[in-house]
């Protein structure tokens, strides 16, 4: 804590801020549950958590095996280590980073450093929603902006959502659970637009699988706009998603205010060393977004086949129309010991399904033909 002397107010924030937390974490917990993966899912088909089915790269398990050698030491030199390479590559400062146990910290860290009663957050709906949980937390109020008619964030509407009281935009680029984008040309006037007060977090998770030319990061805009807040995590394409590690880069007051929620030492000494390894292995990246991505292709050419809607997708997972409620259709994969994605209340009749190995989609095909056939997909 930087000041030992809090205020009655300061205090009774966080006392009401800790309650929230106890009080919203069983909710936070069943919103998500689909999304976990359940005891026994070692033997199933996993396509449920858009996670890389190929796992970390060799010189990350390397990694992980040197570091049992270090495990009975705090790993703060490592952290030191790995904000300063973060930084390196996105050409910050140290004061800019911030690490987190996961990204799902990170964007727990952003609401609770700028929400509070009277505030609010404007997010796209669908999309992850983990930032609305902890804003509710933060005794934030979520302003829910839909989609537009091809599935992709609402700019203009979300920009004119924000008024005094908005603290937080929060933009996933690529979307979970569309796959849709946010083009440069969007971003740039969205920032543009957009209260200067407002924190502009951009999640790129997905960063890595895109390959449509429109697409850009907002580290094009972080020197330029001080109120953007980028994320990333290496649960996706570094295939480090049980490992726990995200971060965000953003101005050094942002990531202050930011730090001061973190919970201490929020990382290992397992998944610094992988990870640090994986940011020097030039190979590991493009090789799983060409493989992924070229499954993904050949998902989508199987879907022709069958004349079945999905939404085209720069990420790993795609959402397919299953031609009604899609609960019935997640249990009946479930059955045949395949995981796939949860209902998304906005979304009915859409399964979201993350790229798998060949094979694992080759399973998936079969059995999607078999639950929902082609002639039924077709005539809806």
């Amino acid at each position: 804590m930087a000041n030992g002397n809090l205020s009655r107010r300061q205090f009774a924030g966080r006392v009401g801020a800790a309650v929230g937390a106890v009080l919203v974490a069983p909710e936070i917990m069943r919103s998500v549950a689909d999304a976990r993966q359940p005891r026994g899912a070692e033997s199933a088909i996993q396509l449920n958590a858009n996670e890389n089915p190929y796992g970390p790269s060799e010189k990350a398990r390397e990694a992980m095996t040197r570091s049992q050698a270090v495990a009975s030491r705090y790993p703060d030199a490592y952290e030191s280590m790995m904000v300063e390479e973060l930084a390196k590559l996105h050409g910050v400062q140290p004061e800019n980073v911030v690490l987190g146990c996961g990204s799902g910290e990170i964007l727990r860290m952003a609401d609770m450093a700028f929400l509070t009663t009277g505030k609010n957050v404007v997010v796209a709906e669908p999309t992850f929603e983990a930032v609305l949980q902890y804003a509710r937390v933060a005794r934030g109020e979520g302003i829910k902006i839909p989609l537009t008619s091809d599935f992709r964030h609402d700019l203009p509407a979300m920009a004119a959502a924000c008024n005094a009281a908005t603290a937080l935009v929060y933009i996933c680029n690529p979307n979970n659970p569309t796959g849709t984008i946010v083009t440069r040309d969007e971003l740039a006037t969205f920032i543009s637009r957009a209260p200067k007060s407002a924190i502009l977090m951009i999640d790129e998770a997905y960063h890595h699988f895109v390959e449509d030319p429109k697409y850009a990061s907002a580290f094009d805009w972080l020197g330029k706009a001080p109120n953007v807040l980028v994320v990333r995590t290496f649960s996706k394409i570094y295939g480090m998603a049980g490992m726990r590690l995200g971060y965000a880069v953003g101005t050094k007051e942002n990531i202050s205010a930011m730090r001061a929620h973190a919970t201490s030492s929020n990382s290992n000494a397992s998944v610094l060393e992988a990870a640090l390894a994986s940011m020097a292995d030039p190979t590991h990246v493009p090789r799983y977004k060409k493989m992924m991505n070229d499954t993904r292709r050949w998902l989508y050419q199987e879907l022709k086949k069958d004349g079945r809607r999905y939404i085209p997708s720069e990420a790993n997972f795609v959402m397919i129309d299953v031609s009604g409620d899609v609960r019935p259709v997640i249990e009946a994969f479930r059955r045949k010991n395949i995981l796939v994605g949860r209902k998304f209340p906005s979304l009915p009749n859409w399964l979201r399904i993350s790229v798998g190995t060949q094979k694992e989609m080759e399973a998936f095909v079969a059995g999607l033909r078999e639950i929902v056939p082609a002639s039924a997909s077709k005539a809806a």
